[in-house]
């Protein structure tokens, strides 16, 4: 099909940018990579009256680190987060999951701010951004609003971004020293959204016990969830093979799946305790390394 008839404009700066978001409060959508919004506008699925472009505005794209978090700027690419070797190195969950979506052009193009704000159920990073306990950074001309990312996602395709705001970043606490991290999915073919997706990170304590610990879940429910269930039996424990498959059935038994054609939910759910060992199992091996 072929989009509804819209206004479109490139602001030279954020500050433009925001100020056009509050003059067309509810009528403004922002268009940073493209990949999530123009399927929607070609399907008219979303007929916003303007289209707010960010190409122009310099400083969103940005990863860096302070002595408490990472900071990844909402218009870092899938591929930048790929290739980030500092990231990789703290956080290697976040490899995990830009390696694996779509195919070179989108991960060129997409970016992880288009991807958060999008909401789709099925999506890789708000899996990764529940077991990494990050938050949203929103602005507006009113000014800045920090928002956990657990509580972020409301329902399918629904956040808490409000009219007039903006995702500008993203910042992650730096795991502690023995912490691992890992995302596995499920999908029909390379680079598609997920089946399945699970999102681990375990902090080990000097004991050797599970100190503290993160799992989210995408494509099993209205939207993406922490498995607090999940992470309520790790937490404290010992860890290995048999906990890890007890976690996991966990959280299985917190996924809300959907019979549809990625398959019934019986099978989503059986794919939800493996996805979940296999990342809490990959998670760990980091951990001791």
């Amino acid at each position: 099909m072929i989009p509804a008839a819209v206004d479109y404009v490139r602001p030279a700066d954020l500050g433009e940018a925001l100020r056009i978001l509050k003059e067309r409060e509810g009528e403004a959508k922002v268009l940073s990579g493209g990949y999530s919004l123009l399927p929607l506008l070609k399907l008219r699925l979303a007929q916003p009256a303007i289209l707010v472009d960010l190409q122009a505005i310099g400083g969103l794209d940005g990863i860096s680190r302070t002595d408490d978090d990472i900071r990844i700027g909402g218009r870092a690419t899938h591929r930048r987060i790929l290739e980030d070797e500092g990231l990789a190195a703290v956080l290697p969950i976040m490899r995990d999951a830009a390696g694996g979506i779509g195919d070179p052009q989108i991960r060129n193009w997409g970016t992880i701010g288009g991807s958060v704000a999008h909401a789709d159920p099925s999506a890789d990073w708000p899996a990764v951004l529940q077991a990494v306990r990050a938050s949203i950074v929103l602005r507006s001309a009113d000014g800045e609003r920090v928002v956990p990312a657990r509580g972020f996602f409301i329902d399918t395709f629904q956040t808490g971004i409000e009219p007039a705001e903006m995702l500008t970043e993203i910042r992650i606490p730096l795991p502690a020293p023995k912490s691992g991290s890992a995302y596995q999915k499920l999908e029909r073919r390379a680079g598609d959204f997920s089946t399945v997706g699970a999102a681990a990170l375990l902090t080990l304590g000097a004991d050797g016990r599970i100190a503290e610990v993160g799992v989210g879940l995408t494509a099993v429910a209205d939207a993406p969830f922490a498995a607090t269930h999940a992470e309520d039996a790790l937490r404290g424990a010992r860890p290995g093979d048999e906990l890890f498959r007890e976690a996991a059935a966990a959280a299985s038994r917190q996924s809300r799946p959907a019979d549809d054609a990625h398959g019934p939910a019986e099978y989503k759910r059986a794919m939800v305790t493996e996805m979940t060992f296999r990342a809490l199992r990959a998670a760990l091996g980091r951990a001791l390394a």
